[in-house]
């Protein structure tokens, strides 16, 4: 019987032992997409105890918790950080088989060298030995990103943020790029006027100009986009439940932001109409910029209306969404490509349903300027998990070219995730080991491993130009 989280933890075969141990296990990570608070990282942020780095803003335990019938009061409420702890530590045996079970054990582990299974019985002495760890200077926030050898990390950041934060940690000379992404999704929420024309106040003030028609609305935009540009930024992302690939007009989208701007609704041809329009426009600035477009697809966010107006967003009350995805992508990407102005672009989507249309999608804008210049991306979100990686990686390997793939991302706010480059690493080390041992792949361990470094690493180095070059050319 094997030992639980054993050095050979997911990996069943020699092949897939010796793939990730001699080639996967002490790749650097490149995280081009997480949502990591650039403010604690230039403050080199020292926390309190564990719970204040490991359970707040964490809606994934949170949801756990909430189905294991705690009360609100020790998840996001008033108890002490101690009594939250407890309760979190209460629900993890009952979390077997989610992968948080694997996810909790993981960090635990690698960080602080604890490697007794948590529960109720153990929360305070786990509790003491980790918020003891962290008084150390090598588990601040920078020193956390250290001990998971990260280079590159990708923060998630909107048009009106000042980047402040991202100056302070280029200016201090410290060795891990850490780089803004461009979000617009609020500069294209019309759909509720009232938040939209507070954005707008945002927007006037971070640009520095008025905003009185569109125009205009464009320009401060366009202002924004430039700026993160010199502030290093290579990346843009949208978070949407489809893409918007509408018939539109300048006119039209003219005059639906007028209409919003004096706080008026719109319908909901008007409203698809300008985010058609906007998406078009934010596409084209990245394209000449050379900069990667990125889209999670799919989520059906704030479902619990009575959560959403005592919590706010993010807080535990999303869920897959059923939305049809493939005719509007494939107008979208089809316009874009049809003017040659389709930058390199990632699509992520959240329905597993929606894997094969995904997979074959890219393939119909890879035009040989890149590898892999449309990419599929890693299972995110729910399907961040053993199953839905392995079927991610299944329908790509069928219809598209794995080896191009380029790999993990964490898209977490917290700083102990990263070992969930750990966990993919040894899953995709374990789905090719299989195969080699089945015969269905040949025992070719040099030009497999250098296959896995490159997803693992330098596919994503040589996709957004950062870092090393090596790997399969």
């Amino acid at each position: 019987m094997r030992h639980f989280l054993d050095e050979n933890f997911l990996l069943t075969h020699a092949s897939s032992q010796q793939l990730y141990h001699e080639y996967a296990k002490d790749m650097p990570i490149i995280d081009y997409h997480n949502h990591l608070p650039p403010d604690e990282i230039a403050a080199d942020k020292r926390y309190d105890n564990i719970t204040r780095l490991w359970l707040n803003g964490d809606h994934y335990k949170w949801r756990a918790m909430r189905t294991n019938g705690i009360s609100e009061e020790y998840i996001t409420g008033t108890a002490s950080d101690r009594e939250k702890f407890r309760k979190w530590a209460e629900t993890v045996p009952f979390t077997m088989r989610n992968p948080l079970y694997h996810w909790t054990h993981l960090e635990l582990q690698r960080y602080f060298g604890i490697c007794e299974t948590l529960d109720g019985r153990n929360a305070d002495a786990v509790y003491d030995r980790a918020t003891a760890m962290l008084q150390d200077d090598g588990f601040t926030a920078r020193g956390l990103l250290e001990r998971a050898q990260v280079k590159v990390v990708c923060t998630t950041d909107d048009p009106v943020d000042t980047l402040e934060h991202h100056q302070a940690i280029r200016a201090s000379g410290w060795g891990i790029r850490v780089l803004p992404a461009f979000r617009p999704d609020k500069a294209m929420a019309i759909e509720n006027p009232i938040p939209f024309q507070a954005y707008l106040g945002r927007l006037e003030a971070a640009a520095d100009t008025s905003i009185g028609d569109f125009d205009q609305y464009l320009d401060a935009l366009r202002k924004r986009h430039d700026y993160f540009y010199e502030q290093g930024c290579r990346v843009s992302d949208h978070g949407l439940e489809h893409i918007y690939a509408e018939d539109y007009t300048w006119k039209e989208a003219a005059l639906a932001f007028a209409r919003a701007r004096e706080g008026q609704l719109l319908d909901s041809s008007e409203i698809r109409k300008f985010k058609s329009a906007m998406l078009v426009i934010f596409a084209e600035w990245d394209w000449e910029k050379g900069m990667v477009q990125q889209f999670h697809l799919g989520a059906l966010r704030n479902n619990n209306s009575r959560m959403l107006g005592r919590l706010g967003p993010d807080t535990g009350w999303d869920s897959i969404g059923d939305y049809p995805q493939a005719a509007a992508l494939s107008r979208f990407l089809d316009h874009l490509d049809r003017d040659d102005k389709l930058a390199k672009t990632i699509l992520y989507n959240l329905n597993p349903a929606d894997n094969e249309v995904m997979a074959t999608m890219v393939g119909n804008f890879n035009d040989g300027s890149s590898p892999g210049k449309v990419q599929w991306g890693s299972g995110w979100w729910f399907l961040d998990q053993k199953d839905g990686m392995i079927r991610q990686m299944n329908a790509l390997s069928n219809m598209g070219l794995l080896s191009r793939f380029i790999g993990m991302l964490t898209d977490s706010r917290s700083f102990l995730s990263f070992p969930r480059h750990e966990y993919f690493r040894r899953i995709l080390c374990n789905l090719l080991g299989e195969e080699i041992e089945n015969g269905e792949l040949p025992n070719d361990i040099p030009w497999i491993g250098q296959m896995v470094q490159d997803i693992c690493y330098y596919n994503a180095s040589r996709y957004f130009q950062w870092e090393d070059k090596a790997g399969h050319s």
